[in-house]
């Protein structure tokens, strides 16, 4: 494929059979801690926990998917985005914002 011309369906069947599902779904809970953590300081507290909650289900899925220091930093921002919105949240039960 070249860069002036739109890929075929063919090509993009292909693409598509070519990824891994593990490192899709690492992909994916490295974006949904990201926007955690931005949804945190944004004080939007139940679409962190969503989030929070979808990286929590995602983690033991990726068992043996893949390799075990991608998945040690998975379960550290995990438990890092428990802790803040933990923190988050008595703030704002105790008179802060949400």
């Amino acid at each position: 494929m070249t860069a002036d011309r739109e890929p075929t369906v063919e090509e993009l069947v292909e693409q598509m059979r070519a990824i891994r599902v593990g490192q899709f779904l690492l992909s994916s809970a490295a974006t949904l801690a990201s926007l955690a953590f931005a949804k945190l300081e944004a004080g939007e507290l139940a679409e962190a926990r969503l989030a929070i909650d979808a990286i929590g289900a995602l983690v033991p899925l990726l068992q043996g998917q893949i390799d075990d220091e991608a998945r040690r930093g998975l379960e550290q921002a995990l438990a890092n985005l428990k802790l803040a919105y933990a923190s988050a949240a008595s703030a704002a039960s105790s008179g802060g914002s949400e």
